[in-house]
């Protein structure tokens, strides 16, 4: 039932996990690529839609939520077949040997998977490398394993299922609990003690264990009132009140904003075809302004409810930069050199009406950590894409 459950899940969470690195554009630019030498492992990207604008908040919010709910399926799958992961001789033949290896990868791939993932939605930076490239490579390694034990063990587990009913197994208690019949994979102990619980107890318990853990992490992605109940969210904590009172990922102070860099003298560049266009703040607020109710969303799994954002149209200002078919456009970010101050973004994105260089948020001006005095929003782009206190757009043909 477990292996089940996870036969379920596991290939859910490695779809949306590669979709998630497509919506980056990584084959648009390298500066949106997070693993340059991923080779044939990229073979499958596309150009990320705009459509629907909620697109990303629901992908990470399941890959995150569902990453996070299969835990205790995974520690329960892994405890019923310790003795498989110990067994002595480690390898008999060269067939047994295959087979040792494929578990290897299978059990070390699920493990650095799972571990690194809930490191970084808990925001503990400990990789020996950048966070997006040992999970994208992981999860490639794990998923060739699980796919050859899968075809290895898929016609024993139907059997198994198929032996007895589910309703009658739920429904047996402590006293007619006996051993599992002896099996060829020697998982079953030759002498074992008596049960201390039914199996409806322990599929109970690691049901409920997930229950739990959903309580505690959907609300960061479903929003509402189940938002309080994201205790395990690290950005779902109370942002106060006010117009910009939202999550925000990286503040003003942590990434060396300071006030002088987008005071008074703060320029915004648009580049394109011809002399470049120079802009004050003031002189983009006289702009004819456009509306939008989009969300942030985070590879944390983490996003904010529709905010009313209202700035410029990017297919505007690509419009005066000379360039009204605009294939891309570099955006940089006054922020210091870092991952994600500059992005490229495509022309389907530019052209999107909804996608804006914002200037206000929910009818005021931006806050310092939400990227004043303009940032980047657009429908279904990852959070990090949506470059906060932008100072030049170059826009290309």
């Amino acid at each position: 039932m477990f292996g089940l459950v996870l036969l379920i899940g596991i290939p859910m969470l490695f779809i949306t996990g590669l979709l998630s690195y497509a919506s980056y554009n990584p084959e648009l630019s390298p500066l949106n690529d997070e693993t340059p030498d991923k080779g044939v492992l990229g073979f499958y990207l596309f150009a990320w839609p705009t459509h629907p604008y909620w697109l990303y908040r629901l992908l990470q919010g399941v890959h995150v939520t569902l990453g996070v709910v299969l835990v205790p399926v995974l520690l329960a799958k892994l405890w019923s077949v310790i003795p498989k992961l110990f067994e002595w001789l480690p390898v008999r033949s060269i067939a047994h040997g295959l087979e040792r290896l494929s578990l290897l990868m299978l059990v070390g791939g699920v493990i650095f998977e799972f571990v690194t993932g809930i490191f970084n939605i808990q925001l503990y930076y400990v990789f020996p490398g950048s966070f997006y490239r040992l999970h994208f490579y992981g999860a490639w390694v794990f998923i060739a394993a699980f796919v050859v034990h899968v075809c290895l063990k898929i016609g024993r587990m139907a059997r198994a299922l198929r032996s007895r009913s589910l309703g009658d197994e739920l429904r047996t208690d402590l006293a007619h609990t006996v051993p599992e019949p002896p099996d060829p994979d020697g998982l079953v102990a030759a002498s074992p003690a008596s049960p201390t619980m039914t199996r409806r107890g322990a599929v109970g318990m690691v049901g409920a264990g997930s229950l739990l853990l959903f309580v505690v992490t959907a609300g960061q992605s479903i929003g509402g009132r189940l938002r309080a109940t994201a205790l395990l969210a690290p950005h779902n904590r109370d942002p106060g009140s006010g117009p910009n009172s939202f999550q925000v990922n990286k503040t003003a102070a942590k990434v060396g904003i300071t006030p002088a860099l987008v005071g008074p003298t703060w320029r915004l560049e648009v580049h394109g075809h011809g002399v470049p266009r120079v802009f004050t703040r003031d002189q983009l607020l006289a702009m004819p302004q456009h509306a939008a109710a989009l969300p942030i969303a985070c590879v944390e799994g983490w996003s904010t409810e529709d905010q009313q954002w209202s700035g410029l149209r990017l297919a505007d200002l690509a419009a005066l930069a000379g360039v009204p078919d605009a294939a891309s456009v570099l955006v940089q970010s006054i922020q210091p050199p870092g991952p994600f101050t500059r992005v490229v973004l495509r022309g389907n994105q530019i052209h999107d009406p909804r996608a804006l260089l914002a200037l206000r948020v929910n009818g005021a001006h931006l806050s310092l950590d939400h990227g004043y005095p303009a940032r980047i929003i657009v429908p279904a782009n990852p959070g990090v894409n949506n470059t906060k206190w932008v100072h030049r757009l170059t826009f290309r043909a």
